[in-house]
């Protein structure tokens, strides 16, 4: 395509070099641009894109989106400004491959947890309703039934238009995926077309990233302020920030609840180990999830399928068929009568639902063991809250390391239980492996063991280095389930 055709959606504050150019790809990498390429110049948390627009010249590249003009200026590359180039990569993208987004209903799913379980489910129920449909999560990406390794909650915009072109030539009619607060900050969702948009709930997380938990807030509400007039906005009335997110929103706003008054209101009936009858719309439904987090999420699917015209009676048929997502209350149970559980559970308001779950199915009977800990790298002032609420819902806590990064894993648990009195009701293992370990030494028959933080993840990262471990295959191994 020709430069000037892709940039025609964007506001231009600058030319120079070229008048125009033919442009076969788009990259921010310099190195791997490549001939015939389209360079964006990004500010980013870890570098200026700016600082390489030369390299990408001489890889090949025969455009360049910036910000700010190069000192030196190549008279056969075209360079264009704009004010913001992250917001010009999605725009370009969307037109490069052809405006995907607005030839399927793309759904987005915001908010600190239940982002996964919501948007996963909302695939697997449109797949049961006959559709074909995408999937952009944390734990995996879909296009229709092929999987592709997920590496982030919201892709870049130029992977993340690619994956919906695709979707858009396989025949996809839906696509429903996560929207990070980083990504609506980032501008990685500039230039979607949005069907509608949900919002689950907002609690402390990431303010390593926002700051203040008002600039978190704020980040959420820029999705729901560029839903367009034929958007469903759909929101948890029992949560207090509901309402703050759709003030400025053109999509027509709808409601669900436990608590409140609401559009779809929902209703906990009866919740056993073995799962949940919930009350819809004055419908009851069995289903195989368990715990009040995750009513609200079954709430969002059963709202979000409404409004997208689905069948009533067809939308509760299949919501007693889903099944939990992978990582998220993943239960295992030992020959030995010890029941497992791992789940992904990483911010306070999380692991909190997930304690409180636990505690509810065992109604008094054995004891909880809570395996936790805190990544490196991220918000600092949720690691005491995690520690009391793992001491406070648990008979004994086990903190331990989960992704330490670039700090000293050690001193992540020391700012954990710094705070904490010498109690027989809590340790603290650097290993996570051997922290697993000692909780199932600990464990008798009829105990619960929450393995909390990971859920998913088949990693640990240390420093730069990611290195295969999963809490699943750990906690078998210590229960002694591989050969069982």
């Amino acid at each position: 395509m020709k430069l000037t055709d892709l940039t025609s959606d964007i506001e231009i504050t600058g030319k120079a070099g070229a008048a125009d150019a033919d442009i076969s790809s788009l990259g921010f990498d310099s190195r791997n641009i490549g001939k015939g390429g389209l360079f964006f110049a990004v500010r980013g948390t870890a570098g200026d894109g700016h600082d390489y627009i030369a390299s990408a010249t001489e890889h090949g590249a025969s455009a360049v989106v910036c910000e700010r003009l190069p000192e030196r200026i190549d008279e056969n590359i075209a360079y264009i400004t704009v004010a913001d180039s992250a917001a010009a990569v999605g725009l370009i993208a969307s037109r490069f491959y052809g405006y995907p987004s607005r030839h399927l209903k793309l759904v987005g799913v915001t908010g600190t947890n239940g982002k996964t379980t919501t948007a996963t489910l909302l695939y697997d129920m449109f797949r049961g309703l006959g559709y074909k449909a995408g999937l952009i999560s944390t734990v995996v990406y879909k296009i229709d039934e092929e999987e592709r390794t997920s590496t982030h909650t919201t892709p870049d915009a130029i992977r993340l238009n690619a994956m919906l072109a695709e979707m858009v030539e396989r025949g996809c009619d839906y696509c429903f995926m996560e929207v990070s607060s980083h990504s609506i900050v980032q501008e990685r969702i500039a230039g979607l077309h949005f069907a509608g948009g949900i919002f689950t709930n907002i609690t402390h997380e990431h303010l390593d990233y926002h700051g203040t938990f008002a600039e978190y807030i704020k980040a959420k509400k820029r999705f729901f302020d560029t839903l367009p007039q034929d958007a469903f906005a759909l929101v948890n009335a029992d949560d207090r920030n509901g309402n703050v997110m759709v003030q400025n929103t053109a999509g027509k706003v709808s409601t669900y609840a436990l608590q409140r008054f609401a559009d779809f209101p929902c209703r906990i009936i009866e919740n056993t180990p073995e799962g949940m009858q919930l009350e819809l719309e004055g419908r009851q439904v069995w289903t195989r999830f368990l715990g009040r987090f995750n009513a609200y999420n079954l709430a969002a699917v059963y709202g979000a399928a409404r409004l997208l015209g689905a069948d009533r009676d067809e939308v509760l048929r299949i919501l007693s068929t889903l099944r939990p997502v992978n990582g998220r209350f993943d239960t295992l149970h030992s020959p030995a009568g010890i029941t497992a559980i791992i789940d992904y559970a990483h911010t306070p308001d999380a692991l909190k639902n997930v304690i409180d779950t636990v505690n509810e199915l065992r109604n008094g009977a054995g004891r909880l063991i809570v395996v936790v800990g805190c990544g490196g790298d991220r918000d600092r002032t949720k690691r005491p809250v995690m520690a009391d609420i793992a001491l406070q819902g648990a008979d004994i806590a086990i903190f331990t390391s989960d992704n330490p990064r670039h700090e000293d894993p050690d001193a992540i648990l020391h700012e954990m239980t710094a705070h904490l009195t010498v109690s027989n009701k809590w340790l603290a293992i650097t290993d996570r492996r051997q922290a697993i370990r000692t909780a199932a030494t600990i464990a008798t028959k009829g105990d619960y063991i929450l393995i909390a933080g990971k859920g998913h993840e088949t990693y640990q990262i240390t420093g730069d280095v990611k290195s295969h471990f999963d809490d699943k295959e750990e906690a078998r191994t210590a229960l002694g389930m591989d050969n069982a």
